[in-house]
Parts: C-alpha cells; sequence; structure tokens
C-alpha cells in the first residue's frame, strides 16, 4: 500500500522541461503525475511530441495559445485560466503566452514523467523564443 502525501508548490522550478517552460514537481502515484509549468510573458515553446506519456493540461493564469497537431488534424486554441485540453500521445504542440504575465498550467502526466529521451523536439507553428533543451 502506497503512503499519502501532501505539498506545497515549489518557489522555484525543479527544473526546465524539454518545451522550454519551467517546472515545478508536485505529486505523483504509480499510474501518473502532477507538476506546474510555466512559460515567461511573450515567450513561445519548443514544439514537441511525447514518446510514451499523455497529459491533461488546466490553465491557471496568464493568456496565449496553444498548436496540437495529429495525423489527422491540426488546431490553434485561445488558452487562459479555466481552459483544460489534452495532449494525447504522438500528439504534437507548441504554446506561447501573450502579454506581460506568465502563462501557467497544471499538468497531469500519465504514466508518469519516464525521464531523458522521452520529449522529441518536432516541427511547430511558431518560432521558439527559449533555447532548446535536452530532454
Amino acid at each position: 500500500m502506497s503512503d499519502f502525501e501532501t505539498t506545497h508548490l515549489p518557489m522555484a522550478p525543479d527544473a526546465v522541461a524539454p518545451d522550454g517552460s519551467d517546472v515545478r514537481i508536485l505529486l505523483g502515484l504509480k499510474c501518473g503525475g502532477m507538476a506546474h509549468f510555466e512559460l515567461g510573458p511573450s515567450e513561445v515553446s519548443t514544439a514537441v511530441t511525447h514518446r510514451t506519456v499523455e497529459e491533461v493540461w488546466f490553465f491557471l493564469s496568464g493568456r496565449g495559445q496553444m498548436w496540437r497537431k495529429n495525423e489527422s488534424r491540426t488546431e490553434i486554441v485561445d488558452i487562459y485560466p479555466g481552459i483544460c485540453l489534452t495532449v494525447p500521445l504522438g500528439v504534437h504542440f507548441q504554446f506561447r503566452s501573450f502579454g506581460f504575465e506568465p502563462l501557467a498550467a497544471i499538468g497531469v502526466t500519465m504514466p508518469p514523467w519516464p525521464g531523458e529521451g522521452e520529449a522529441i523536439v518536432v516541427a511547430g507553428e511558431w518560432q521558439p523564443t527559449v533555447p532548446k533543451r535536452p530532454d
């Protein structure tokens, strides 16, 4: 049996995601994990796809857009507080922040993030403004 945990959003990022956003790791269980992602004001992430994980994102603050693409569909959606969206396995995605406020979201990753080599950089909709990061 697993023990239960409680945590608080860390003050400083724990890592930089392969897409260039700051990551604050929250909690996880054997079937998934949760993290806080933040992209600075007026920044554009690096476009990526995942090898083995799917994600659900819920936006907390800021405004921007999310581009998603699979074999049969391409879509750009406006994102702002209260928007929730999915990133299914194999979907290419990229996001950008508008204005003077960071774009922040909670992401649930299923299964938990496996580590290095999970994200693959792909061609995106916009030119990234953040440095490319190793996975």
